[in-house]
């Protein structure tokens, strides 16, 4: 994703270099140091604390369906080859959560086989290179299950993973309906993150008002989708949250690329990747059992320190850095990133204040180590 930000924002930094030499160096010097990108991508599960005592599996079956489609048609984007899928990041996190909570995780797609993974190095971590490197996480990735052969009556909840190739793939899918409609039967937990509620659209429970009508939730909104992707009315046919509202759901916007959960019964939808962590604790809550404490990575600190600014403002998240510092890190990447997101959507202000909450999360870090 942030590749996309970056070529966005590109011209904007350009003229901002233009304007004062000393600015480009000056946004430079707020970004975190080099990560040792080889060590990271070497992670395997025995490396990661949460991962390293995982129990048996005996808590019982949750189902991941992820998409089958590897490419946007082409006639959408004028010819050219452009590849799509499922976001590994979602199902990773979301597999190392229920599987440190003692549950079975079995990956299923509409077309079964090995289904199109993307994988965006800018939001990678841990987590999702030891699932990248786990020969049974990955034994299931490479051999999903046919919709079509999966028995619904084996799993307790299914998580439908987001990737923009769930918006050709799983609505409309008389496969991902009969799945759908078999846990919403039983009353059995139906979860959703990003793209992934596009699964939702197509179930009917009579001739009526569509299941969705009152259904509180959320999913990647039209204000995330168009930021990055002006075209995507045109390249999906519809925008998710426009058509989720159309079917009668109640719609929670939350603030821009920053986590956004939302429980109604059996019903739990993430509104982006940066839900994930959120939905799979609550999923294993709403199971059962209580989840096992997992320390809190740089990523989700970052986010608590971004949402409390949107809420509470500037003072207010200045405050917190000690606190979050001494908690576990903070990534100064993802605050600048964040900031070029509020540029690309016009929104300086903002811009300003997550660049200056950068410069005061530097000099925390700085006099913490003197």
């Amino acid at each position: 994703m942030w590749k996309k930000i970056l070529r966005g924002v590109a011209l904007g930094l350009l003229l901002l270099v233009v304007c004062g030499a000393g600015t480009g160096w000056w946004l430079a010097g707020l970004f975190d140091a080099e990560v040792d990108q080889v060590a990271l991508q070497r992670t395997v599960p025995e490396q990661v604390p949460y991962l390293q005592q995982l129990p048996p599996a005996s808590r019982g079956r949750v189902l991941a369906v992820v998409s089958s489609t590897a490419l946007y048609p082409a006639a959408v984007v004028e010819g050219k080859v452009k590849k799509t899928g499922y976001e590994l990041t979602e199902l990773a996190r979301f597999y190392w959560v229920l599987r440190a909570n003692g549950f079975t995780v079995d990956i299923a797609s509409p077309n079964g086989g090995d289904a199109p993974r993307v994988l965006d190095g800018d939001d990678m971590g841990q987590y999702d290179y030891a699932f990248l490197n786990d020969a049974a996480a990955m034994g299931k990735a490479r051999a999903t299950l046919r919709l079509a052969d999966v028995d619904p009556a084996q799993y307790q909840a299914v998580y439908f993973v987001g990737g923009k190739g769930a918006m050709y793939d799983f609505p409309d899918n008389p496969d991902v309906a009969r799945l759908l409609q078999a846990m919403l039967d039983a009353d059995k937990l139906v979860l959703a993150v990003c793209h992934g509620p596009a699964a939702l659209l197509q179930t009917q429970r009579t001739a009526g008002p569509s299941w969705l009508t009152g259904k509180k939730l959320t999913s990647f909104t039209n204000a995330e989708e168009l930021l990055l992707m002006p075209e995507a009315e045109q390249r999906f046919g519809f925008l998710l949250q426009s058509k989720l509202q159309q079917q009668g759901a109640e719609f929670s916007e939350g603030h821009r690329y920053l986590p956004n959960l939302v429980v109604d019964g059996q019903l739990i939808t993430g509104q982006n990747p940066w839900s994930v962590w959120a939905l799979a604790e609550a999923a294993v809550t709403v199971l059962g059992a209580e989840p096992v404490p997992r320390p809190v990575s740089a990523e989700e600190q970052t986010m608590q320190l971004l949402h409390t600014l949107a809420q509470q403002g500037e003072q207010a998240a200045t405050a917190q850095i000690p606190e979050l510092l001494q908690q576990g890190a903070l990534q100064r990447d993802l605050l600048v990133m964040m900031a070029l997101v509020s540029a690309l959507a016009g929104d300086w202000n903002e811009a300003w204040q997550r660049l200056q909450l950068t410069v005061a999360v530097k000099a925390s870090q700085q006099e913490a180590t003197q």
